[in-house]
């Protein structure tokens, strides 16, 4: 009963009620918070998981002008219903060099982190001129404009550097190379070596078919490696975290 007559009062102590849940909450906080300022990453470091190509990061950056993040996350949560039916649950290494991140938080349409390798080059190329040719239900819009629209490697190295700004690791060697690793990702007649030894697991391909580099092109080089840099046939956690 004594117990109860304490707690009586604090339900009834307005005052009391804030105090002691600020100080819950507070040491709460502290116990989650203050560890992290003794580790020197919080990501756990993953083989495979590297900056994305010239090409690769442009078709990011029209991914996220077009919105499409706003129906598609990039997040895989560790349920079997989400396992089973996209793949391996996502590991926070894999957003490491994304600004910003594009988890989502809401689905319209299926999840996108493993959708690289999942569907060829010309499924996307018909997908993004007419989703309904190909799923009728889809109510995504078309982009066509995508296909025709010309894009050049004038800013690409800038884009470079504002991102090693933000902490992603690009050396000077990436950028000086960096408008001839984005043409040369799209022409599987170009000398590709170089691009593959500084991007390892880069797609090397004409994507949309077209002989000319348009933004589709880069779209599909970016959405074709998403979920193909880590080999999970051979991951295994860190236990130590």
């Amino acid at each position: 009963m004594a117990i109860l007559d304490h707690h009586k009062k604090i339900e009834t102590n307005a005052t009391l009620l804030m105090v002691l849940s600020f100080l819950v909450v507070t040491v709460g906080g502290i116990v989650e918070i203050a560890p992290l300022f003794y580790l020197e990453n919080t990501i756990e470091e993953v083989d495979g998981v590297r900056p994305y190509s010239p090409l690769e990061l442009e078709g990011r950056n029209i991914y996220v002008r077009e919105g499409c993040y706003v129906c598609h996350s990039q997040m895989i949560r560790p349920m079997r219903d989400e396992v089973e039916r996209y793949g391996h649950y996502s590991l926070a290494a894999e957003s490491m060099y994304d600004h910003p991140f594009q988890w989502g938080s809401k689905r319209t349409g299926p999840d996108l982190a493993r959708v690289g390798g999942r569907y060829s080059d010309d499924w996307h190329v018909a997908h993004m001129e007419k989703p309904q040719d190909l799923v009728p239900e889809s109510i995504m819009p078309g982009y066509p404009h995508l296909a025709t629209t010309r894009i050049d490697d004038d800013q690409i190295e800038a884009v470079l550097v504002a991102n090693r700004r933000v902490g992603v690791p690009y050396t000077d060697e990436m950028i000086a190379a960096a408008k001839a690793d984005f043409r040369n990702q799209a022409d599987p007649d170009s000398d590709f070596d170089a691009l593959l030894e500084r991007y390892p697991g880069a797609q090397v391909r004409n994507f949309d078919g077209n002989p000319e580099l348009t933004e589709l092109d880069a779209l599909i080089a970016y959405l074709q490696m998403l979920g193909t840099l880590v080999d999970f046939s051979t991951f295994e956690p860190d236990a130590s975290r």
